[in-house]
C-alpha cells in the first residue's frame, strides 16, 4: 500500500520545487483572484453610510453573498482585473527556476 507521503512530488531532502502544469497554475491563480475579489466585495458591502435598510435581513445577505461569489468567479475567469495573469506569471517563473 502506497502512502500519500511517499507519492509527494518533493522527496525528503530535495530542494527543487515541484513542477506544475500551466493549467494548474492558471486555475490556482484564478482561484486566488476570486477569493480576493470576494473579500473585496464583502468589505465594500460591510461599509455603513448611516442609512436605514428598507430591504434587509438574512435572506438579502445570503443573496448578496451568492451574487458576490458568482461575480468573483466570472471576473477571475475572464481576467477582468488581471490579478490571475500577474499571479500566473510569478508562479510560472518560480516553477521554471526550481526545475533548473
Amino acid at each position: 500500500m502506497t502512502s500519500i507521503l511517499s507519492t509527494s512530488p518533493m522527496q525528503a531532502g530535495s530542494l527543487a520545487a515541484p513542477t506544475a502544469p500551466r493549467e494548474d497554475l492558471r486555475k490556482a491563480a484564478e482561484a486566488f483572484e476570486a477569493i480576493f475579489l470576494r473579500q473585496l466585495l464583502a468589505s465594500a458591502r460591510a461599509s455603513d453610510f448611516g442609512g436605514e435598510d428598507l430591504f434587509g435581513g438574512p435572506g438579502l445577505e445570503q443573496f448578496e453573498a451568492m451574487r458576490d461569489e458568482h461575480f468573483a468567479e466570472i471576473a477571475s475567469q475572464q481576467s477582468t482585473f488581471g490579478l490571475a495573469d500577474a499571479i500566473e506569471r510569478q508562479l510560472s517563473a518560480f516553477v521554471q527556476q526550481g526545475s533548473e
